[in-house]
């Protein structure tokens, strides 16, 4: 459970604190009629007191199906808008703003438009790691759980852009053998694995199974047995009767792995350099601490205009309909 020291470790920062955040998270979730979502990739403290705790797209059902009144969004910027995108009378809370994405930014708003433009009679599906404004643009969503099953409902002869993940892009490419128009976005943490040191690893450790996250570079995904969500990833571990698994997605994930299977060994992949960077630096930005002051606060809350709202509804309607 929640430390003393735990709890006054930002107190400089933030101000007191209580000293136990968890109780007090509990208190005001029943004051606010809140519910906490969270990704996979969060802090284990965060994923502990978590009311729902998922992969995008189960986040997004998520949010979809609530009946709170306050959400907070253990995730990054993008997340926290699909909710509000999803029930804007709803008050969103997302613990830190500056909690965004590398994917999501590597895709800026009107170099996407000269791009669509450029593409005219193009499908366009966004992956869901992207902006509001760029949701706006697209006529279908995905995620990583459903991209390939979006994918295949399309006319063959439909062309279709694929945005913002090459690699996922890539990865539903050859599942489908369609071909698609990538943009060239990609997320940092899943281009740091290192083929080498994931063949290294395989090597010391013979018994284990590799498995990997489609945004993960094609030289990574080969060296794989399960490529999947995090969700799915999850659920392998389980079901698999393997009992060590080389685990190349953000570490985060682990958490979950060994509450769900404690009697199996799980082990990061390691990145190209002796760093942490297989950690997402913007996930890690959320902490218990802030999420306590965020709820406290009321703030920082999630906003956007209806005209970019309600034209990143549509193509999110479509996904959760085409996900059934």
């Amino acid at each position: 459970m929640f430390t003393t020291a735990l709890a006054q470790r930002d107190n400089t920062q933030l101000g007191a604190l209580p000293r136990d955040l968890f109780a007090a998270i509990e208190s005001l979730k029943k004051e606010l009629n809140a519910v906490i979502l969270a990704h996979y990739y969060q802090e284990p403290d965060i994923q502990d007191i978590a009311d729902f705790i998922g992969d995008s797209l189960q986040l997004a059902n998520a949010a979809a199906k609530t009946h709170a009144d306050v959400i907070v969004f253990a995730g990054v910027h993008f997340m926290a808008e699909t909710a509000k995108i999803l029930n804007p009378d709803k008050l969103v809370l997302l613990p830190d703003l500056t909690a965004g994405c590398s994917l999501a930014d590597s895709c800026p708003p009107q170099d996407f438009a000269d791009f669509k433009a450029a593409h005219p009679g193009h499908l366009v599906i966004s992956y869901i790691n992207c902006s509001a404004e760029i949701k706006a643009m697209s006529d279908i969503i995905c995620t990583s759980s459903n991209a390939v099953k979006i994918v295949q409902q399309i006319p063959k002869e439909q062309p279709i852009i694929f945005a913002p993940d090459r690699n996922l892009g890539r990865y539903v490419m050859e599942q489908t053998k369609r071909d698609l128009v990538l943009w060239q976005g990609s997320c940092i943490v899943h281009e740091t694995f290192s083929e080498k040191k994931m063949v290294q690893l395989k090597i010391a450790h013979p018994q284990a199974e590799a498995i990997a996250h489609p945004e993960c570079e094609t030289s990574v995904l080969r060296h794989a047995s399960f490529i999947g969500s995090t969700a799915a990833l999850l659920k392998y571990c389980q079901e698999s009767p393997t009992k060590e698994f080389i685990v190349a997605t953000e570490p985060g994930i682990i958490h979950q792995m060994q509450k769900l299977a404690p009697h199996k060994q799980f082990i990061p992949a390691p990145p190209m350099n002796n760093c942490n960077c297989n950690e997402c630096p913007f996930m890690r930005l959320n902490t218990l601490e802030k999420l306590y002051l965020a709820m406290k606060n009321r703030a920082p809350e999630i906003t956007m205009s209806e005209e970019i709202r309600l034209a990143a509804l549509r193509p999110m309607q479509r996904m959760l309909e085409m996900s059934v």
